[in-house]
């Protein structure tokens, strides 16, 4: 039995289009040196985990999104702690090498973006992540096809 959550609304085809041109992925030889993407990411989801972030999730959206390949999705359990997340992922990834780095919403809201290029990290309240679903709208579901409208 599949999922029970609600479907998000609009139709793959709409989610594709906003999505902007697929992208062709880079498959990666097998034993060779993790990609800097990969790297980028380990180093966002080991802060958030020293953070103490809740359900880390990381999607894939490499040749389904012209925004960004990856796309990280954790909750925090206040604004502080959601500040201290944001600002501990900026100093890592400036470390990492990564000088551009914007962040959305860290002056105290239910919702901090961070674009760090090839990766945009989501960082909600509780409340937040369950009422924009951003997991739902951009996880496998959106390959499948929406059913016909009677």
């Amino acid at each position: 039995m599949k999922n029970a959550l609600p479907a998000t609304p609009g139709t793959p085809r709409k989610k594709a289009a906003a999505a902007g041109p697929p992208r062709t992925p880079v498959a990666r030889p097998k034993g060779s040196e993790p990609s800097r993407l990969e790297k980028l990411q380990k180093i966002i989801t080991s802060s958030l985990e020293d953070d103490k972030a809740e359900k880390i999730v990381t999607l894939d959206l490499e040749g389904r999104a012209a925004f960004t390949d990856r796309m990280i999705v954790a909750t925090g359990l206040a604004d502080r702690q959601i500040t201290a997340m944001a600002t501990h992922l900026e100093e890592k990834l400036h470390e990492a090498g990564l000088k551009r780095v914007q962040i959305e919403g860290a002056a105290g809201s239910d919702w901090v973006l961070i674009d760090a290029g090839d990766i945009v990290v989501h960082l909600f309240k509780p409340e937040a992540r369950e009422l924009y679903a951003l997991e739902r709208m951009w996880g496998a579901d959106l390959d499948e096809e929406a059913p016909a409208s009677a």
